[in-house]
């Protein structure tokens, strides 16, 4: 038999939402309530649960469509090689009476993705005694690219913490321990009624997921933000705000630093009570040896130039009004940078290469690696086929991979096979840079500020936007002919982006 998984009522006045994260796939084996995928609304994020055990059918709608309520979203194939309920689905695991209420579920760590074996527990929301409901976020762990929140099985009591912060734990390891399952806990709607605040404060709305991971590392509370989501949600924004307010006081209450004394350098008694020791997260410790890797591994080497912008930024103002009207995205430079790079890639393909062992791989395609700086650290998603898409579909693109970075949701499939990358530090206010390489890509772009500079036209000066570029490559495999041909061709197509249409 088949059962169709349809959108849940979204609220009053929602009407649509958009596919965030599916966290089953054709052919999966599901158990009842086992969360299928992830709805976000302008205000809320909505987990599905299977309506039935059985195996994952069709995925009629594709991370990132928006869908209406009531719209259909996949299918299920009931019964058919259903799984008896592992880790994430209600399973008691612990002794049972009989007694509903003194059933124990275990809380197992949850599918982390391929090729990813362990993971180090980062937070845990949660402590031993607090009543939990069904579908509340109880922690968070941290793999080498992404976070992954995990929910509560079932609705009870956290009886025991087996895997405290900052332990790594493989792929099959128990976390904790739910007893009491609807001891402790009001019935769970679909989209998990959580306190907003460490007490019942009367307040029975669940704080989105990324709020509640900013409150965690930022040391706040739930009373000390003030949510401004429907009926008083707490949104990433409102935490980021509180941040602000309290920039001073809230970090040193926040961690009260009584590890100073390590095997190191001595340090004065005053200096030690004003220092703070944080455990880097594995994404920070990932990104420390794949940088030191790359330079340790690639000949590394950069090379500059400089582009006036006039060209762009005329040819934006000209249709960025035009070009989000149609598109619904707005017209940004990257998508030209894209556009140029993915231009002077076919002139120079030794910079879309890699090194393998004593290979030479040529790629007939680009995969685009934007990095992307959040909270948690660098990322580089992956715009895949970059070569063949429009301007449009790139902002698109990167608007998209932008979003999930920032909320900790990419994966790791997302995050892998760039042949090329480019890093924007211009944001930030960086005027000049040398970028280290992606291994094991070949080349990095480097973009920066744009800043009025007196330039020769003509025998003319003239003030110009001008903007900086620098080209990093492995020098075992790219001559300085073709990195600096590479870096002219970017250039020419950014100063006349007529070349572009006409692949000049």
């Amino acid at each position: 038999m088949t059962i169709e998984v349809r959108v849940p009522t979204l609220g009053e006045s929602v009407t649509e939402a958009t596919v965030a994260t599916w966290f089953k796939k054709p052919g999966d084996a599901v158990a009842v309530d086992e969360m299928l995928c992830e709805l976000e609304t302008d205000k809320v994020t909505v987990e599905v649960p299977s309506p039935a055990a059985g195996v994952m059918g069709e995925i009629v709608a594709a991370e990132g469509e928006t869908v209406g309520v009531d719209a259909l979203l996949a299918t299920i194939a009931a019964g058919e090689g259903a799984a008896p309920a592992p880790a994430p689905a209600a399973k008691p695991a612990g002794t049972d009476t009989g007694n509903p209420g003194a059933a124990s579920v275990d809380v197992m760590v949850p599918t982390l993705g391929e090729s990813v074996t362990e993971a180090t527990v980062s937070t845990w929301f949660k402590q031993v005694g607090d009543a939990v409901a069904q579908d509340e976020m109880l922690c968070e762990l941290e793999t080498d690219k992404v976070s992954v929140e995990v929910p509560s099985p079932a609705a009870g009591v956290l009886a025991e913490i087996v895997a405290a912060e900052g332990a790594t734990v493989d792929a099959s390891a128990k976390l904790a321990v739910i007893s009491g399952a609807a001891a402790g806990a009001a019935a769970a709607p679909v989209a998990a009624p959580v306190t907003g605040g460490s007490d019942g404060g009367g307040k029975d709305v669940a704080n989105a997921p990324s709020a509640e991971k900013a409150m965690a590392e930022a040391g706040l509370s739930a009373d000390q933000v003030t949510g401004t989501g429907r009926d008083g949600r707490i949104m990433k924004e409102d935490v980021a705000k509180a941040v602000a307010t309290a920039s001073a006081p809230a970090p040193a209450a926040a961690v009260p630093a009584p590890a100073a004394q390590a095997p190191r350098a001595p340090v004065a008694a005053e200096d030690a009570g004003r220092e703070e020791r944080v455990r880097m997260t594995r994404l920070r410790q990932t990104i420390a040896k794949r940088l030191k890797d790359a330079q340790n591994t690639a000949a590394i080497l950069t090379t500059y130039n400089e582009v006036d912008m006039t060209e762009v930024m005329a040819l934006r103002n000209e249709y960025k009004e035009l070009f989000q009207k149609k598109h619904g995205v707005k017209l940004g430079f990257m998508s030209f940078f894209t556009k140029a790079c993915c231009h002077a890639l076919k002139e120079v393909p030794e910079v879309n290469a890699e090194i393998d062992g004593t290979d030479i791989v040529y790629k007939n395609f680009v995969h685009m690696g934007v990095a992307a700086g959040t909270p948690q650290g660098l990322v580089v998603p992956v715009i895949r086929d970059a070569d063949t898409m429009s301007f449009a579909a790139i902002e698109k693109a990167i608007a998209e991979k932008g979003k999930r970075a920032r909320d900790g949701k990419l994966s790791m499939a997302e995050m892998q096979g760039g042949t090329f990358t480019i890093s924007n530090g211009g944001v930030y206010g960086s005027l000049m840079s040398s970028p280290i390489l992606n291994p094991p890509q070949s080349g990095i772009l480097g973009m920066h500020k744009i800043q009025d500079r007196p330039m020769v036209i003509n025998g003319e000066i003239k003030i110009r936007p001008m903007m900086y570029l620098a080209l990093s490559y492995d020098h075992r495999i790219v001559d300085g002919k073709g990195a600096v041909t590479f870096l002219v061709r970017v250039k020419e197509a950014l100063e006349d982006p007529r070349r572009l249409l006409m692949d000049l």
